[in-house]
Parts: C-alpha cells; structure tokens; sequence
C-alpha cells in the first residue's frame, strides 16, 4: 500500500464526469477515479472548508461514528475490477479493527471528515496512475499536462491497464 493524498477533485471534458485525483505521497503518481456527482460535491465542500445547514449524509456518518466512539483509522483503494475501483474503510472500535467494504468516493469523503489517511493498492497505481516527470519541468508544466490528459481521458482507458 501506498499513501496518497487528495491533489483535488476535476471533470474529464469528454463526459463531464467528476474524477478524485489522487496523488502517491513520496512521488508524482496519479490515481484518476471517477466518482458520482454528490459525492464529488460532498469532497470538494469538506475541503474548501463549506458547510451545510443539516449534516449531509457523509457528516452524519462521521458523527454517528465519533458517537459511538469508532475511530476511522485509515481509507484504502483496494483495487480495480471491471473498470471498478473498490475501497475499504478500516475502522477502530473497542481495540478491535473492522474492514468494511466501501466506494472509494464514499471512503475518501470520510476520510477528509475524519482525517484518515488514503492509502492505494500497490497493483492499483501499477494499472491505472499515471506518472509525471518533474526533474527538467516546473511544477505548472506538470498540472498543464496532467489538466491536457484530464481533456481527453475516459474510464475505459483504465479497463486495460494501459497507461
């Protein structure tokens, strides 16, 4: 398993899809997932900091789970199937750890509440991120290229692990 972050939430240009772009920690790999419409709004208002007059159902989760006194230690991109990512959220409850399965929109929206880290299969991120190079170009560079790929992208790109 690898740690990533959240370098931010896009649309493929093709289908006005919204896409999680993940980033490896120690690297300048991406992880492009597609994701659902209120799902992606749930992630993007969690980290520009929005809120909401009642708990969204993301919210709820969260503190249903602060409630009952379950910590969600960490979120995982488990792998890919069918062009599907599946995910799983560890959870810590009574010195007991609990997988549970999960979307990885759904995992990662919980983990921007909770502060979890992200993790990703290494097979994952062999299949389906993509690498830039940033040793001769500046950071701007990198984005402009990754923002280009973003424009003519798809999910079935991703189907046969062809990069």
């Amino acid at each position: 398993m690898q740690e990533m972050v959240i370098y931010g939430v896009s649309f493929d240009m093709v289908g006005k899809q919204p896409i999680v772009l993940l980033k490896t920690v120690d690297g300048n790999r991406f992880l492009p997932i597609w994701i659902g419409h209120p799902e992606a709004a749930s992630i993007l208002m969690k980290l520009q900091g929005a809120s909401t007059p009642r708990p969204m159902t993301h919210d709820l989760l969260c503190d249903m789970l602060g409630e009952l006194e379950v910590k969600c230690t960490q979120v995982a991109v488990t792998e890919l199937r069918d062009n599907t990512f599946f995910a799983s959220i560890t959870l810590s409850v009574n010195g007991r750890e609990l997988e549970i399965d999960s979307r990885p929109s759904d995992a990662i929206a919980l983990a921007v509440r909770s502060g979890a880290p992200i993790f990703a299969a290494e097979e994952v991120i062999a299949e389906s991120a993509i690498e830039f190079e940033q040793s001769e170009e500046e950071s701007e560079d990198v984005v402009e290229k990754f923002k280009a790929f973003l424009d003519e992208v798809t999910p079935e790109d991703f189907a046969a692990g062809d990069s």
